[in-house]
């Protein structure tokens, strides 16, 4: 299957750290520029997870594309967006201590799944490549306390689910991935790789 051509330069419509660093990782140049959404503000509807996370990738991409354009500025928009499904609940990101603190105690001893949706959009012509990856995550027993002292650190802010998998897989704390873990932290990577490597070998 053919993939669109995208333009350099690539801009991140998200203000995630770990997304960034993703990328830097990877070496791919990008310029973050954070999309004005918030998730809360926005009503789901009904529609199943995939669909949610895959659309407000496009929400995102979309604000700052429109505000690019706007500015005479040409390029790619990335837009991403990440959830914890555990049953029937979607896990996004805790308002509150509170709520990280509910969400890490539902997600001890269970498998849940984390699905991240992506977007591709070209700030000029309009053109865009939308798709979802997900993996599962199998989570160990975690002690109250352990949850306690992680909760008042404030790591979980800006996380879906209240956690990150590699920092928490590096603390110790019984996290096993099945699926591309780069999906889990907020951007699929393996998926991503050949667009990402095009619109390097494009702006080069």
């Amino acid at each position: 299957m053919s993939r669109r051509p995208f333009e350099s330069p690539l801009w991140l419509a998200s203000g995630s750290d770990r997304r960034r660093r993703m990328l830097a990782e990877a070496m791919v140049p990008a310029t973050v520029r954070p999309a004005g959404i918030d998730d809360a503000d926005v009503v789901r509807g009904a529609v199943g997870p995939r669909q949610w996370v895959m659309a407000l990738a496009w929400m995102k991409a979309r604000w700052v594309a429109d505000r690019l354009r706007d500015e005479g500025r040409h390029g790619t928009v990335l837009g991403a967006d990440t959830l914890c499904v555990l049953g029937d609940r979607l896990l996004g990101k805790p308002e509150d201590a509170a709520a990280a603190r509910a969400m890490l105690a539902i997600l001890r001893d269970a498998t849940h799944e984390t699905i991240t949706g992506v977007c591709l959009l070209d700030v000029g012509g309009g053109e865009r490549e939308l798709f979802v990856e997900s993996a599962g995550v199998r989570w160990g027993w975690i002690s109250d306390d352990e949850l306690d002292r992680y909760v008042a650190s404030e790591a979980w802010r800006g996380k879906a689910g209240a956690y990150n998998l590699s920092e928490r897989v590096e603390a110790g704390w019984p996290i096993m991935c099945e699926g591309d873990p780069t999906t889990v932290m907020g951007l699929p990577m393996r998926r991503l790789s050949p667009w990402l490597d095009e619109l390097v070998g494009a702006g080069s």
